[in-house]
């Protein structure tokens, strides 16, 4: 059996991860860090959780009593966690906090979709955000092709209210957040330098030029993600390019029919579907932003990294009603 540790056991991210965790056929869950909420039980907090585990959050951890440790604190944290600790020798770290995700000090950024050989030899793993993870999914096949060279991509994405985390905050509060909608860091989203990073890797180091603009949405979980750009190509070579590009890919699908968020909340799939309107390709991606876009991924990079089979742990039925 993995045994697994998780830092900053409190927040939504955390609680994903647990759920995949205690069901998980080839882990067990060692301790889980929290220091405002030490000696509670997990499901004080985690209240889905109940009947699952009878865990308690530590105040205390042992590195050496794991195999792997997910870093689950908010950004900037990370980096702080090893200046306070030593890592063991053998011990692999999963990091869902943006601190390493430019690949520095040895750790190679998580998307499996095209870094899968990087990440089942690493011994330190970046998790990609998840906006990140939505808008590569629906660009990667174009960046491999080199469309995406010349001329600029427009994105629109809108978000749940949990892609904010667990503190409530002035734009999170179900009174404002309900039947409304908003836009917020146009065009300067942190995400932005990640995907570049990735995009750019596809195709000689030429980054994108991206437009995107994030959306606010009035829903709990859940990103949806539209883009296009301008292209001769056909409906029909941009299917059968999208189609080739995730032919093994384990989670990402491409559908001949409209995507619609429901068909993805509760998993760790990304859908994708396509549309041609004269000489603009419409590339609409659709993940859970808390499974896909966090934990889930995070446990399949933790499979990829100990041999394990992607799909282990993760075989979820979508919320469709």
């Amino acid at each position: 059996m993995i045994k697994a540790g998780i830092i900053g056991g409190a927040g939504y991210t955390a609680g994903e991860l647990l759920r995949l965790l205690v069901s998980h056929p080839e882990v067990e869950v060692e301790w889980v860090h929290s220091t405002s909420n030490a000696g509670a039980p997990v499901t004080d907090v985690h209240e889905g959780l109940v009947g699952d585990t009878d865990l308690r959050f530590a105040e205390t951890f042992d590195l050496k009593a794991c195999d792997v440790v997910f870093l689950c604190q908010g950004h900037g944290f990370s980096r702080k966690f090893w200046e306070e600790n030593e890592m063991p020798a053998g011990l692999k770290v999963v990091d869902l906090a943006q601190d390493y995700r430019d690949e520095s000090e040895g750790y190679v950024y998580g998307l499996p979709e095209v870094r899968r050989d990087a990440i089942r030899n690493c011994r330190k793993l970046a998790n990609p955000g998840c906006f990140a993870t939505a808008i590569q999914l629906a660009l990667l096949p174009l960046a491999a092709s080199g469309v995406l060279k010349d001329g600029e991509i427009h994105v629109t994405g809108i978000t749940g209210s949990t892609g904010a985390g667990v503190k409530p905050g002035a734009t999170t509060h179900f009174s404002w957040r309900n039947n409304n909608l908003s836009v917020y860091k146009a065009f300067e989203h942190q995400h932005l330098k990640e995907i570049k990073m990735t995009l750019g890797a596809l195709q000689d180091g030429i980054e994108p030029d991206i437009s995107f603009i994030p959306v606010r949405g009035d829903f709990a979980r859940g990103i949806f993600v539209m883009a296009d750009i301008t292209t001769g190509m056909s409906i029909g070579e941009a299917v059968g390019m999208y189609r080739d590009f995730y032919a093994g890919a384990a989670f990402t699908f491409v559908s001949d029919r409209p995507v619609d968020l429901k068909q993805v909340v509760n998993t760790n799939k990304c859908v994708i579907s396509l549309e041609k309107h004269g000489d603009k390709l419409l590339v609409i991606s659709a993940i859970d932003n808390l499974l896909k876009g966090a934990s889930g991924q995070a446990v399949q990079n933790m499979n990829l990294m100990f041999g394990l089979p992607e799909c282990t742990g993760l075989a979820l039925k979508a919320s469709a009603f």
